[in-house]
């Protein structure tokens, strides 16, 4: 940074990727403002410089850049890497500290405080503010999260016995179970449940995740304003979830009679693999960082299921279309759903929706991603 750049930083004042400080501030205040910096997009925090504007200098030049370095290497976790640099305005020097983007966020200060900037101020993150960097960054995947208020009493070993043996061909000894629970990522080393654990395995799930649930309607019209006819709460574990959301839809999928040779065969109006598709695709691909079931509507004309969050990065509807992606956003739920033959590890699944649509109704299947939700709508005969 020049001479002239930086007094056009100042004229501008403080903002979302600038902070002034007059003088070389204490050791929490510099982690924090790195550790805001690093948990957004980036800036710089210049030294010497009111609030105001005012040029005051930096006086011991030496002593500030190592106070900031051991900051920014040992009081901020993981380590923050750093660019300092000085500039002379009328004999007067001013530091300039560089904070890039974190590759390894969230960051957080020694005490164990999360900052985030905001503004032209930084301010402590929420836990959800904390939950979508770790998503975001994949430095963690978040339903491999351990659940705080869950141990291992939590867990349904029963069923994941049960599990090993149908889906995996395995019956472990006792003592191994907990070394098979961790190797699928579903506790941690220390033995705490993970989200992926408690949602697949969890003997209550929705005591620890209410919001891990599909609310389903049926409403005999077009528009989500009409009052549902019927309306139920599934929920329970992943597989329970997938089972009655199953028979939810078979009250009101209509089946044509066709004969076959001597025996009459039914043909429901849309092939429950489709529909069973963009069920499992809602659970093992929607965001649990945000607090809202799926939602499943019956109309007339369509099926509408609404799934939390948005499209994850890379990911597009046209991508989508022509099984051009496969970005997994809760790996550990997926291989689980692999295991019992739920999905496929192809990331095929939409395509075969709207391959199968298009030639047994000629009719597409929309999908619509929103700020808060994606909805994938398939058609009614």
């Amino acid at each position: 940074m020049d001479k002239l750049e930086l007094q056009e930083r100042i004229k501008k004042g403080e903002n979302l990727h600038t902070e002034f400080k007059e003088s070389l501030p204490d050791n929490e205040t510099i982690a924090k403002a790195i550790v805001g910096f690093a948990n957004a997009d980036g800036g710089q925090l210049v030294i010497g410089i009111s609030k105001s504007g005012d040029i005051e200098g930096v006086g011991n030049l030496d002593e500030a850049i190592r106070k900031i370095d051991d900051v920014a290497f040992h009081r901020c976790e993981p380590s923050v890497s750093i660019l300092t640099e000085t500039v002379d305005i009328d004999g007067a020097i001013i530091l300039v500290v560089r904070i890039p983007k974190g590759e390894q966020r969230p960051y957080r200060m020694g005490s164990g405080l999360y900052y985030i900037r905001s503004g032209n101020r930084c301010r402590p993150a929420s836990w959800e503010e904390v939950r979508r960097l770790y998503q975001t960054s994949e430095s963690i995947y978040y339903d491999e999260i351990p659940i705080s208020k869950a141990t291992l009493g939590s867990l349904d070993i029963d069923y994941f016995r049960t599990f090993l043996k149908k889906y995996l061909a395995i019956s472990p000894e006792e003592s191994l179970i907990e070394s098979y629970l961790e190797n699928l990522k579903l506790i941690t080393p220390n033995k705490k449940p993970t989200l992926a654990g408690i949602l697949f395995f969890g003997e209550n799930p929705q005591r620890f995740i209410p919001y891990a649930k599909i609310i389903a309607a049926y409403i005999p019209g077009t528009d989500i304003s009409i009052p549902p006819a019927d309306k139920k709460d599934l929920d329970g574990k992943i597989l329970d979830v997938l089972e009655n959301t199953s028979r939810f839809l078979g009250l009101y999928i209509r089946e044509e009679h066709r004969i076959k040779g001597f025996e009459p065969e039914l043909y429901p109006e849309i092939p429950m693999a489709v529909l069973r598709e963009g069920v499992v695709n809602a659970i093992v691909h929607r965001d649990y960082t945000i607090n809202a079931p799926i939602r499943l509507f019956i109309f007339k004309d369509r099926i509408e299921i609404r799934t939390p969050g948005k499209l994850p990065n890379t990911v597009t509807v046209a991508s989508m279309k022509i099984a051009g992606c496969h970005v997994l956003r809760n790996p550990t739920l997926y291989n689980l759903l692999y295991k019992v033959g739920m999905v496929t590890d192809i990331g095929s699944g939409v395509y075969r929706m709207i391959k199968t649509i298009k030639e047994q109704l000629n009719k597409d299947v929309v999908l619509e991603p929103t700020e808060t939700e994606f909805i994938v709508s398939i058609p009614r005969i």
